[in-house]
């Protein structure tokens, strides 16, 4: 996601061509969510338009097509997948990890096929899997099932957490819609490779999102010195400031870890002038 309306004009400049969007983006954060790739494969062309507009060292974490994780619930997926994998072929070491994520009727009793689709996969790519059953939260025994599976393929488990965002009851239009739609599971926190991803949620309101993302300032300063290489999403639910929170949070963690590199600086929204 990088063409956020209310980012336009005020975060990043407007009108921009659409082979010009992403890299202003990128003036603000070093790797995004694609989450477009859920609804439709894109094409070659559209692909190469996006590694052009980004660094190499840039992170795209890509949802896998629905086709294949909720239509077909990764069985007889051998095309859908090969097209997939194809077309996002130009992003090269750019696409940091395939995102696997899984319906919330996908329970421990599938995780057998979870286990045999991960091993079929190319190991050209990371994988990483986000999971919404209760079970795998509340049942030791089924999330210990799941962390071998993943174990099995070196894929990373994705902790969504949304604690802070059922915290209190909703105060927002956009609260009270993505409080119907987002998942209530337990926080998370453990990485199972070098590469964790997190996605957070925190409230329509700055400051309370800030108090939320705390535990995760912690555990990814944590990470870091152990030396992973985490990527954290930071959301709120209308996301009209999510790059300024992103970078609040990068820099709360760099306070921590001075090593940790800076975020590049973003494009101006104005034409530089000299008067």
């Amino acid at each position: 996601m990088w063409t956020h309306r209310s980012w336009q004009g005020r975060l990043l400049a407007h009108p921009l061509a659409p082979q010009e969007r992403l890299r202003h983006y990128a003036g603000w954060c070093d790797a995004v969510e694609g989450n477009t790739t859920f609804y439709a494969t894109p094409t070659r062309e559209t692909v190469e338009s996006w590694a052009r507009q980004t660094d190499p060292a840039f992170r795209f974490v890509l949802k896998l097509p629905k086709v294949i994780t909720h239509d077909r619930r990764l069985t007889d997926v051998d095309e859908p997948l090969g097209a997939f994998l194809d077309a996002i072929e130009p992003l090269g070491p750019r696409a940091h990890a395939l995102w696997i994520q899984l319906p919330g009727s996908f329970s421990p009793a599938d995780v057998p096929t979870l286990g045999r689709f991960l091993g079929r996969l190319p190991r050209s790519h990371r994988y990483a899997v986000e999971v919404r059953h209760p079970a795998f939260f509340d049942d030791p025994r089924a999330a210990r099932h799941l962390t071998d599976a993943l174990g099995a393929a070196d894929a990373e488990w994705i902790p969504f957490d949304t604690t802070a965002f059922f915290a209190s009851p909703p105060t927002s239009d956009a609260e009270r819609d993505a409080w119907t739609k987002k998942p209530r599971v337990p926080l998370r926190s453990l990485a199972l490779t070098d590469r964790p991803i997190v996605r957070y949620l925190g409230r329509d309101d700055t400051e309370r999102t800030v108090e939320g993302w705390q535990r995760w300032v912690d555990v990814t300063a944590d990470w870091l010195r152990e030396g992973r290489s985490p990527t954290m999403f930071v959301h709120t639910p209308d996301n009209a400031d999510a790059p300024v929170l992103a970078r609040r949070f990068h820099d709360e963690v760099r306070a921590r870890v001075p090593q940790l590199e800076p975020l590049p600086e973003p494009i101006p929204v104005e034409p530089l002038t000299l008067f």
